[in-house]
Order: C-alpha cells, then sequence, then structure tokens
C-alpha cells in the first residue's frame, strides 16, 4: 500500500503516528516505573497494589458512558483533550504522598489512556477503506511500538544509571504527552480516505443485537488479557528471578520484534479476512499461554512471552476491521469504545478469582483460564461472516453506494455514445 503524503489522508497518517508514538512512548515508560514508584516512594503493601489496579481500570470500564457524553466533540479534539489530561496527570504523580491523593492522577490517567485507546483506531479507520484497513492500523501500531522502544530503552539507562529520578521524568512523560496533543489536533475530517469539510456524525451509545460477535470478542479477550496481564510478570519474577534489568531488556526485545512485524501482520488481516486471522491469532494464544504455564526453563518462558506480546494487539485490530465492515460509519466509534468498555469488564474479576485460586493451586492454572478464553474465541471466529452479518443500516448504505455506482456508470455510457454520434 502506498501513501500520498501530499494528500489530507497522507498527512493525517502523519499525524496520527507521530501521535500514537507520543502515547506509546509515555503511557509504557509510566507503566514501567510506575511500581517502583509505589514501592519505594509511596511505599505501597500488597492489598494497595492491587487496589490501584481496579482504579487504574475505571477509565475503561465507564468509556462507553464518557463518549456518550462528549459524542458531539470531534475525534481529533477529543483525542488532544485525552491526551493533555494524561499528560497532567502523569505530571502530577510526583506530588502525591499516599494512596489517597494518588487517586485524583491515577482517575485522569485512565480516562486519557482508555479513551485514546479507542479513538486512535477511529481515527485510524477513517484514513484509507475498508479493503486496507488492518495494514493502516498495523503501521500506526508500529509507530506505537516505536515509541515504545524509545521509552523502554531511555528508562533502563536513566534508572541503570541513576540519571534522572522519578520526578522529573514523570513531567517528561506529561511534557511528552501534551506534544502528541499538539501533534494530531489539526487531523482532517476524514472518510473512507477522503476529506469533508465537517467531523463525522458519531452516535451517543450503540449496542445492536447485530453487532453480537463484535462484542463477545472483546469480553473473551478481556479475560484473557487480564489474566496475562496480572501474572505474566509475576511468573518471571517470581518463578525465574528476573530483576528488573532483566525485565526491561526483555520488552525492549518484545517492543523491537513487534515494531519490526506489525505492518506485516496487519497486511495479513486484510489478505486473509478476519475470520481466519483472528482463528490463527487465538491458536498462538492458547500456544503461548500453555507454553508459559508449562515452561520448565526462563528462556522458554521468555520465548512464549514474546510470542504473546507481539500478537496481543492484533485481537483488537482484528475485531475493529470486522466492526468496520458490518456497521455503518456513525456507529463505528462508539461502537469501539461499547468494546473497550466490555474489554474491561473483566477487569475487577478475573484478576481477583485467578489469584484466589492461586493461593490453592499452582501458578499454572491461571494461564489454563487464559487458554480456556483463548479457545472460546476460537469458537467466536469461526461464526464470523462479514457479509451476510451487516446490519441493516449497512446493507442499506451499501446498496445505496452500489446503486449510485450503476447509475454513475449508465451516465457515462450514454455521454459516450452521445460523443460518438457526433
Amino acid at each position: 500500500m502506498r501513501i500520498d503524503w501530499r494528500s489530507p489522508a497522507g498527512r493525517g497518517f502523519i499525524m496520527l503516528a507521530v501521535m500514537t508514538a507520543c502515547y506509546g512512548f509515555a503511557s509504557n515508560a509510566q507503566g514501567n516505573i510506575v511500581t517502583n514508584y509505589l514501592k519505594e516512594v509511596l511505599a505501597f503493601s500488597g492489598p494497595e497494589f492491587g487496589y490501584f489496579t481496579a482504579i487504574r481500570e475505571v477509565g475503561g470500564l465507564i468509556l462507553i458512558l464518557l463518549m456518550a457524553l462528549l459524542y458531539r466533540i470531534s475525534l481529533q479534539w477529543l483525542t488532544a483533550g485525552a491526551l493533555i489530561i494524561m499528560g497532567l496527570g502523569f505530571g502530577l504523580f510526583d506530588v502525591a504522598t499516599g494512596f489517597v491523593n494518588l487517586i485524583p492522577w491515577v482517575l485522569m490517567t485512565s480516562f486519557g489512556l482508555h479513551t485514546i485507546l479507542q479513538t486512535q483506531y477511529s481515527l485510524g479507520l477513517s484514513l484509507t477503506t475498508q479493503d486496507k484497513s488492518g495494514t493502516v492500523l498495523g503501521r500506526i501500531a508500529a509507530f506505537g511500538q516505536a515509541g515504545t522502544l524509545v521509552a523502554y530503552v531511555l528508562i533502563y539507562f536513566l534508572f541503570q544509571f541513576h540519571w534522572l529520578s522519578f520526578k522529573p521524568t514523570f513531567l517528561i512523560l506529561g511534557l511528552v504527552s501534551i506534544l502528541g496533543a499538539f501533534a494530531i489536533i489539526r487531523f482532517p475530517h476524514l472518510v473512507n480516505g477522503e476529506v469533508r469539510e465537517v467531523a463525522p456524525k458519531r452516535e451517543r451509545i450503540v449496542f445492536r443485537r447485530a453487532y453480537k460477535y463484535y462484542y463477545w470478542l472483546n469480553l473473551l479477550d478481556g479475560g484473557r488479557q487480564q489474566i496475562f496481564f496480572s501474572f505474566g510478570l509475576y511468573v518471571l519474577v517470581t518463578r525465574f528471578k528476573f530483576e528488573v534489568p532483566q525485565v526491561s531488556l526483555l520488552l525492549i526485545v518484545v517492543t523491537f520484534v513487534a515494531m519490526m512485524t506489525y505492518s506485516w501482520i496487519g497486511k495479513f488481516i486484510d489478505k486473509q479476512g478476519e475470520r481466519r486471522s483472528l482463528s490463527y491469532i487465538n491458536i498462538l494464544y492458547v500456544i503461548a499461554l500453555g507454553g508459559y504455564a508449562l515452561s520448565g526453563h526462563w528462556w522458554l518462558a521468555c520465548f512464549f512471552y514474546l510470542v504473546y506480546g507481539v500478537i496481543s494487539p492484533f485481537s483488537y485490530v482484528g475485531a475493529a476491521v470486522y466492526l468496520r465492515k458490518i456497521a455503518p460509519p456513525e456507529d463505528v466509534s462508539s461502537s469501539l469504545s461499547m468494546g473497550v468498555t466490555l474489554l474491561h469488564a473483566t477487569a475487577l474479576v478475573v484478576p481477583v478469582v485467578a489469584g484466589y485460586i492461586l493461593n490453592f493451586t499452582g501458578y499454572q492454572i491461571p494461564f489454563y483460564i487464559g487458554c480456556a478464553f483463548a479457545l472460546g474465541n476460537v469458537f467466536v471466529t469461526m461464526g464470523l461472516n462479514p457479509v451476510k452479518q451487516r446490519c441493516a443500516a449497512r446493507i442499506a448504505m451499501d446498496e445505496a453506494a452500489l446503486a449510485a455506482a450503476a447509475q454513475q456508470e449508465t451516465a457515462e455510457a450514454a455521454l459516450l455514445k452521445t460523443g460518438g454520434d457526433i
């Protein structure tokens, strides 16, 4: 796929790529250092870490309500505002002196993070036609991983050699977030890569029976994600005795490989379709999670961590591409928000239940539960059929487009015939 950088879509791609790189840098750098900050500076206890995780997921759980309240604001302005709020939250993290007065900054970053998680895909889908959606989203994701890679390398050196403390680092993350806001604010109004004078219409809240497969994909993905998010690094630290530098190096390797492969995976989704590609991805989840649970050596665990880390964003990409094919444009953004909310619906349940089970069994059991979620999505993907599963509004839109195209062809043929007679 070639991009005309002089076109509105080309300029929009550059803006979104810069924004995504800033977002990847700031959010993942903060995730890299926040655990140490909570332990070393705020002296968090074990339960407080659990409460912190629960509060951090609030933004995802209520995202659909936030988007309903802000549905009149264009996606680019909404994204810029979310980045500014996220940046302010990061910058104010070091003001906290304990759990209670940390809560406002955690909520600010949560609202910003989860809003951008959805809007970046909506903006990316607007850059091109649906047959190239996976390719574009894959390339955008690669820029996010590039920002993440720079963040991990920078954090490694800053803290390995004690060049900076937590406070100036949090301020840097806030400034990078605000830079991303300035990058995206002039993003053009686009539909299928074509510029529009006004922002495309968005519905407040969308929950339709026709999108049930999309909802199931996100709900089951959420359970699987929370298992690995909660216990992935836990295994490396407790079983294989990884320390911070070793964890950082593993994350750097995962991010570098992801950055190199994301564009190819995006093209694969476009070429193979969502049904086949999502089936392959979920089968790989089963292999990665099962292999991770059974790994007897640290290098095997790192290998399966790498496999999981590289493919994990593409469940959401594949689901977003599928949604675009069955929904009209005005439903896409709100439906993506519903998807993020469903992804996080399991955030307060699955880690707690799995953690409780962990008290009585080996660490392998939660990962087997994750395998079950991935297998469930294999069966869901077998039922995907974007052509037959379009909602009524999308069918009407497609039929109108076909009728308009046929009318245009007839008019052009008549004009050519008239010209020939002359």
